[in-house]
């Protein structure tokens, strides 16, 4: 299988999670316990992607304390950005990172529990010919807040419906990509571009594939789809203790969003 890298987007405000955010990173809010990030780097060790970039900037130094964790320290590295690139900014800005491998590209602001494993295959073997991303989609309830597909017969992306009143399905887009070294050569030929949802995605109709996770996507961007999240089908990972976990448990966050 081809070499895979991932970068994890970790920068955001988390602006309709206020107050909550104003102390802690939306990044780092707790699913059962546990920091968000964690589910994702428990998913990357599962499917053995150990070239990790993280991008920073709001609470940028609770986010690299956590990156700091013995079990993270030697695989990942992180990213400043003092001004935000913008999605399609911080690929641009970190090609030589990714040195023409695949790139996972992750919303880690989102809580994803799937069969990883399955997504890269599908991606690496069985995706159609001439396509040079997968997008993974998810089943949403609510069609009108997100970013919708409509797909072909083989699963490939032919428009977007970005949360507009009555789209014409539920498909929604996860905002968990794997890209070929095309897509990221296109937005470095294209220096304007700075939204990879918007902007790039557009470009590529009729070359995306897609995987639907159909276990559990969740934006936790707002305090009410927080505490949804902790009643999710998702098993909290299972880390080993350190100095960082034990500090996290007594976080007052965890009181915060019961």
């Amino acid at each position: 299988m081809k070499k895979t890298s991932a970068l994890l987007l970790a920068a955001g405000l988390g602006t309709r999670l206020r107050p909550y955010t104003e102390h802690w990173p939306k990044c780092l809010m707790p699913i059962k316990g546990r920091p968000l990030l964690e589910y994702w780097f428990s998913l990357l060790k599962e499917v053995k992607i150990n070239n990790v970039l993280v991008n920073t900037h709001y609470h940028a130094d609770l986010v690299l304390d956590f990156l700091k964790r013995p079990s993270l320290s030697s695989s990942v590295k992180s990213v400043f950005e003092k001004d935000l690139l913008g999605t399609a900014g911080t690929l641009r800005a970190n090609t030589a990172y990714f040195n023409g491998s695949t790139v996972l590209l992750v919303h880690a602001d989102n809580l994803c529990c799937c069969d990883f494993s399955s997504f890269l295959n599908f991606h690496h073997n069985e995706r159609p010919a001439d396509t040079v991303m997968t997008m993974m989609t998810f089943k949403t309830p609510r069609p009108s807040t997100c970013g919708i597909v409509e797909i072909d017969r083989n699963g490939i992306v032919m428009d977007f419906y970005e949360k507009v009143q009555s789209p014409p399905s539920d498909l929604a887009n996860a905002a968990v990509y794997l890209i070929e070294p095309e897509v990221i050569d296109w937005i470095n030929n294209n220096p304007e571009v700075s939204d990879f949802s918007t902007e790039v995605l557009p470009n590529f109709i009729g070359r995306i594939a897609t995987w639907n996770n159909g276990n559990v996507l969740r934006d936790i961007g707002t305090i009410s789809m927080l505490r949804d999240a902790q009643s999710d089908n998702c098993i909290p990972p299972d880390w080993s203790e350190d100095n960082w976990n034990k500090e996290f448990l007594t976080n007052p966050i965890h009181k915060q969003i019961l």
